[in-house]
């Protein structure tokens, strides 16, 4: 094996083609993108390589939504006789999704060095799927990229060996300084809204939104904040609405279609700050300078926590932190403007293509 190698890039949902892409444009010819379809939809994926100047992927294989077990089950398979039949000498897969595991596996299965980005992280909540898919591919890696000092000792404390380790940072910080709108006056316009006026929300986790009385309880408190709520309709939290008779509690909410991602950061970086279940919204967050109120029993992101963000349960402390924000926002955004995000300077995906060199054997 060489640093001239052909390495397999496996992914299948918006964020690890968001996070991957940095990667993927370092590669170059190296890279052989193999898309799983595990989310596929034009939206979530081909507008992606495009806003990033990436090819096609090289490989589809429209696995597409089925239950987990299966995705990950189809996934080790049709990555496994992918392989087979066009061996590489390195696998790299992002995060912690069914795809991430599905194709770690695939690669170990016929012993090609599995490289994995964003590795570390834990929330230790062991009700979540994710931290099953990113604590086993962690263990199956060759390579563990953690985009922070806590992440890196997380994979000390699960026995990774630090041979295996490399600090990089995120290549969230790179990919969102790519696609942030430098002109947002008329995306604001289009919305109705004023820069640094307005609160913007999205909820899709199982936690809050499969639970009639925290999804409940998330909708009343974002209905009292003193400042416009803008809320896009992840279609999950949609139908939950609509299936557990809730649709009158969006009285008081800006409801909007969900927006695509250059217009998500560009409503982000002009917010007063963010409510929502998203883990990568904490990370961005942390980028764009802007608070951000997690609504989750757990983060795998403690990172942020006492900084650039704030965690709570479904229920009136959503209310109570958010107004005690507004009451000082001028001040909170100054301080934040001047704390350095903790994933990196917008360098980790030089330092994992040079820590994927040194695997190879490249130096």
């Amino acid at each position: 094996m060489t640093a001239q190698g052909r390495i397999v890039v496996a992914l299948g949902t918006r964020p690890e083609i968001i996070k991957l892409a940095p990667i993927i444009k370092l590669l170059g010819r190296r890279a052989r993108v193999v898309h799983t379809g595990q989310h596929y939809d034009a939206g979530l994926s081909n507008v992606f390589f495009s806003a990033f100047d990436l090819p096609e992927p090289d490989v589809q294989l429209e696995i597409g939504g089925t239950t987990r077990a299966s995705q990950i089950g189809e996934t080790t398979q049709r990555v496994g006789e992918h392989l087979l039949s066009d061996p590489a000498d390195a696998m790299v897969v992002q995060g912690d999704t069914n795809t991430t595991l599905g194709a770690a596996l695939a690669a170990n299965a016929n012993e090609i060095p599995v490289i994995h980005i964003e590795a570390g992280l834990r929330s230790f909540d062991r009700a979540m799927p994710e931290e099953h898919n990113r604590v086993l591919t962690d263990m199956l890696s060759d390579l563990c990229c953690a985009p922070t000092k806590v992440s890196e000792q997380n994979l000390l404390d699960s026995a990774v060996p630090t041979s295996r380790i490399v600090v990089t940072g995120n290549t969230i910080v790179e990919a969102l300084q790519a696609l942030l709108p430098a002109e947002r006056a008329g995306l604001l316009e289009a919305h109705n809204l004023t820069a640094g006026q307005f609160v913007l929300a999205t909820f899709h986790r199982p936690e809050n939104v499969d639970d009639p009385e925290n999804l409940a309880a998330i909708l009343e408190q974002l209905a009292n904040i003193p400042l416009p709520v803008v809320l896009p309709m992840h279609p999950r939290t949609e139908e939950r609405i609509a299936g557990f008779g809730l649709s009158e509690l969006l009285t008081g909410i800006q409801t909007v279609k969900p927006v695509g991602y250059e217009e998500f950061l560009g409503l982000s970086a002009e917010c007063s700050f963010l409510i929502s279940d998203s883990g990568g919204i904490q990370e961005e967050a942390s980028i764009l300078k802007r608070p951000v109120l997690v609504v989750r029993r757990s983060t795998e992101r403690p990172e942020v926590l006492g900084t650039f963000a704030e965690r709570v349960l479904p229920g009136p402390e959503i209310g109570r932190v958010a107004r005690g924000w507004i009451d000082d926002l001028s001040a909170l955004h100054h301080k934040l403007a001047d704390l350095p995000s903790p994933y990196g300077d917008g360098t980790a995906a030089e330092k994992s293509v040079a820590a994927i060199n040194r695997l190879l054997g490249g130096g």
